[in-house]
């Protein structure tokens, strides 16, 4: 009898195990009988919140779905603006399943697939509301407005994310940047200015040097004048005193002034290369002072 009563009492434990199914904390669940999605009375389908809960043993199945936000993210397009400008734009959108029922019998439950049609909207509505702005409020002015407007849009609509249960919780555009071909012309545009730019800096900083040294050279020019003139002025008195002194000397002695006036002339004259010579007479004037005295 107790052979009999233990694979008895493992076979109930199997089945009451087989009947007990556990919807996690953050997670929602959908029942399927023979792969059927179980509905209520009023079509609906049954959605489990998290705990424990029963199930039809081997017949009945509970598919678990994620009720946490999820992220779509990288995701770089090409857009293009109001004036027909490309840019390609980086964004992200949060979202959540709002009707787990809806969302399973949009996507069977599939979140690649979800993602895929979220991501098609997504871009076909950052498309629109791109399309009808200019780069500038797009970078600058209205990206807030942009990314609200974004949002309402998927949220809202006969093509929304409603369709597929899923509410957008936040749309957000991480980076904008021009294509590479654009990017370089505006690089290329921008280098341009400021090399002009530049050249005009150059250009009236020449035009100042310039004027700088010719105000320079005039002053050089003027000082030089002033200094000859001083210089020329100063050794003009200079020479009409010397002559006053030579002249108020000779004045006092002359025969003393014409004997060292001769002792000069001897000086220079026997100081020269022994190869010169000089023609004199002997009664010459030249040699007055070097004669024997007279009595």
């Amino acid at each position: 009898m107790r052979k009999l009563l233990l694979p008895l009492v493992a076979a109930l434990a199997l089945v009451v195990v087989s009947c007990l199914t556990i919807v996690p904390e953050g997670y929602r669940g959908i029942m399927l009988r023979f792969n059927k999605v179980q509905r209520d009375d009023a079509g609906k389908v049954v959605v489990y919140s998290p705990g424990l809960h029963f199930k039809a043993p081997f017949i009945d199945s509970l598919k678990v779905l994620d009720a946490r936000i999820q992220i779509l993210g990288d995701q770089e397009d090409r857009f293009v603006t109001v004036e027909k400008k490309d840019l390609l734009v980086d964004s992200y959108v949060k979202w959540r399943i709002s009707d787990f029922g809806q969302f399973y019998t949009a996507t069977g439950g599939d979140y690649q697939k979800a993602s895929d049609l979220l991501r098609r909207k997504v871009g076909d509505r950052l498309r629109s509301e791109i399309g009808s702005r200019t780069i500038k409020d797009i970078v600058s002015g209205s990206r807030g407005e942009l990314m609200a407007g974004a949002q309402k849009a998927l949220n809202a609509g006969e093509d929304g994310a409603e369709k597929l249960g899923i509410e957008v919780v936040d749309v957000r555009v991480k980076q904008i940047n021009l294509p590479n071909e654009v990017s370089s012309s505006i690089y290329q545009r921008m280098r341009a200015e400021r090399d002009a730019v530049a050249r005009e800096h150059r250009s009236q900083g020449q035009e100042k040097a310039e004027m700088i040294r010719a105000e320079v050279d005039k002053k050089v020019v003027l000082i030089e004048a002033n200094a000859t003139k001083t210089a020329e002025e100063l050794r003009g008195a200079g020479d009409a005193e010397a002559a006053k002194i030579y002249a108020d000397a000779f004045s006092k002695d002359p025969e003393f002034y014409s004997f060292v006036r001769s002792l000069k002339a001897y000086e220079a004259s026997f100081s020269q290369d022994q190869n010169n010579m000089m023609l004199l007479k002997p009664d010459s004037e030249f040699f007055r002072f070097m004669k024997a005295p007279t009595k």
